[in-house]
C-alpha cells in the first residue's frame, strides 16, 4: 500500500512538472511515533501514529485496532489521508495511527486500558490544533469516548475536539456513523450524473457488507429507485440474486445473528467473494479491505463502474489494467471521504461547543462531496486522465500551494 500511495504521487508529480524536491517533500512525513503499551497483565502491543503532512490544517486519521498494523501500513494511510483531505477541500493535514493488537482477544477492562494508554503515550503530540485521531478498523465511539476521556484528564483540555466519531454524549456529531457509506451514495450519484449515465436498473455488488457497505446499501435502497443491489457479500460469503436483493433484510439477518452466507441460502443463490469480483454488473463497490483486485483476479472484473470504500482496494497492477481496460475507478480518497468531512464538522462543532441537527450535516457533507466530485471528474476529461490521477493531482497542487504561501 505505501509503494502504491507514493507511486501514485511520483507518477502525478512527473505528470504536473513539479521538481525532484516537491516531490520529495510530498512523500515525508513530518513525524512518526511508535512505542509499547504494556497492560496491567503483561501483555505488551505496539502502538503507532504516523503525521504525514499538515500544511493545510491539523494532522487527521484514524486508529485501527488489528493484529497486522505496522509502521509502513501507517506511514501509507498517514500519506492518503493527506491527499483526501486537500482533494475534498478540507483545511486539514493526515495522520493515521493503531495497535498491533486484535481486540477480539481482550476484555472489555483491557480494551479500556489499551485506548487509554494509547493516548498517554501521545499527549504530548496530539491535540484539537494538533492531530485529531477518529475510529478505524476495530475501533468505534465507545473507544473515542475512553481517548477523548484521558486525553481531558491528562491535559485539563474540556472541548471534546481533541477525538472525533465520539458518542453524541461525549461530543460526537450526527450522521457519523453513516458518513462513509452516505458519502458513496454522493459520490457515485455525482459520477453518474456528470458521465449522464441514467441505465435503468443500475446494478450493484457490494464487497464488504459490514458498517460501510450497509449503510451503503441501505442508503442506495431508500433513495435511488433506479438502482438495483443484486449481490452482496462479507467474510462469510455472500448473497447473490439477478433480479435484485433487499439490504434491509440481509441485515436484520445479520443483526440477529445469522450469516450473510447463510441468507443467501435461504433467499435465491449465494456467492463467493471472488465470484462477486467476477459479477456482471454497472458498480462493483468495495467496501472492505485492501488490495482484493490484484494481478490474480483483475482479468475477471466486469463491472463498468468501481467504487473505492475501502481503503486501496486496487493494487496498482490492477488499476493500470482496469483503467487501460475503460473502467472507471472513483478512487478511495474521494469515494470514502464522506467520514472524514463529518469528522471535520464534528471537530467544528466541539470548538464551537455547538451541536448541529442532522440536516445540517448532511446538506454540509452534500456540499463538500458534489463539489469535490465534480471539481475532480472535470479535471480528468479536461486532462484525460483518470479520476484518481486527477484527485491526487488536485491534492498536491493545494498542498504545494499551501506550502508555497507560508514560504512568502
Amino acid at each position: 500500500m505505501l509503494k502504491t500511495a507514493q507511486d501514485l504521487i511520483k507518477r502525478a508529480g512527473e505528470r504536473l512538472g513539479i521538481t525532484q524536491a516537491d516531490i520529495e517533500y510530498l512523500l515525508k512525513t513530518e513525524a512518526e511515533h511508535e512505542f509499547d503499551i504494556e497492560l496491567a497483565n503483561g501483555e505488551r502491543f505496539k502502538a503507532f501514529r504516523t503525521q504525514h503532512n499538515s500544511v493545510l490544517g491539523p494532522y487527521k486519521g484514524g486508529i485501527r485496532f488489528h493484529p497486522e498494523v505496522d509502521a509502513e501500513e501507517v506511514r501509507a494511510l498517514a500519506t492518503l489521508m493527506s491527499l483526501k483531505t486537500a482533494a475534498v477541500g478540507l483545511p486539514l493535514g493526515g495522520g493515521k495511527g493503531g495497535v498491533a493488537v486484535d481486540p477480539r482477544q481482550l476484555s472489555q477492562d483491557e480494551l479500556e486500558e489499551l485506548s487509554r494508554k494509547y493516548v498517554a503515550g501521545l499527549k504530548e503530540y496530539i491535540g484539537p490544533n494538533k492531530d485529531i485521531p477518529a475510529p478505524d478498523v476495530n475501533t468505534n465511539a465507545r473507544v473515542m469516548d475512553w481517548m477523548v476521556d484521558e486525553y481531558e484528564k491528562l491535559t485539563g483540555d474540556t472541548s471534546h475536539a481533541s477525538f472525533t466519531g465520539k458518542s453524541l454524549e461525549r461530543g460526537g456529531s450526527r450522521g457519523r456513523e453513516a458518513a462513509t457509506g452516505h458519502g458513496g451514495i454522493i459520490v457515485l450519484r455525482e459520477v453518474l450524473d456528470e458521465l449522464k449515465d441514467d441505465k435503468n436498473p443500475t446494478t450493484i455488488a457490494i464487497q464488504g457488507f459490514g458498517n460501510v457497505g450497509i449503510f451503503f446499501a441501505e442508503i442506495a435502497e431508500k433513495d435511488h429507485a433506479n438502482w438495483q443491489l443484486v449481490a452482496l457479500t462479507d467474510s462469510s460469503g455472500g448473497v447473490y440474486n439477478p433480479n435484485g436483493l433487499s439490504a434491509k433484510s440481509a441485515h436484520r439477518f445479520k443483526r440477529e445473528g445469522g450469516r450473510l452466507v447463510e441468507y443467501g441460502a435461504a433467499h435465491a443463490g449465494t456467492i463467493t467473494n471472488d465470484e462477486l469480483i467476477a459479477t456482471d454488473v454497472d458498480v462493483l463497490v468495495l467496501a472492505a479491505l485492501g488490495d482484493v483486485i490484484n494481478e490474480q483476479n483483475m482479468y475477471t472484473v466486469r463491472a463498468r463502474y468501481v467504487l473505492e470504500l475501502a481503503n486501496g482496494p486496487i493494487s496498482e497492477k490492477a488499476y493500470d489494467y482496469l483503467t487501460k481496460k475503460g473502467i472507471i475507478i472513483i478512487p478511495d480518497i474521494l469515494a470514502n471521504a464522506g467520514g472524514v468531512v463529518v469528522s471535520y464538522l464534528e471537530w467544528l462543532q466541539n470548538k464551537a461547543r455547538e451541536h448541529w441537527p442532522e440536516q445540517r450535516i448532511t446538506q454540509e457533507l452534500e456540499q463538500y462531496l458534489t463539489a469535490a466530485t465534480r471539481n475532480i471528474f472535470k479535471r480528468a476529461v479536461l486532462d484525460k486522465i483518470s479520476p484518481k490521477e486527477a484527485a491526487i493531482s488536485i491534492a498536491i497542487e493545494r498542498i504545494l500551494k499551501a506550502r508555497n504561501s507560508r514560504r512568502l
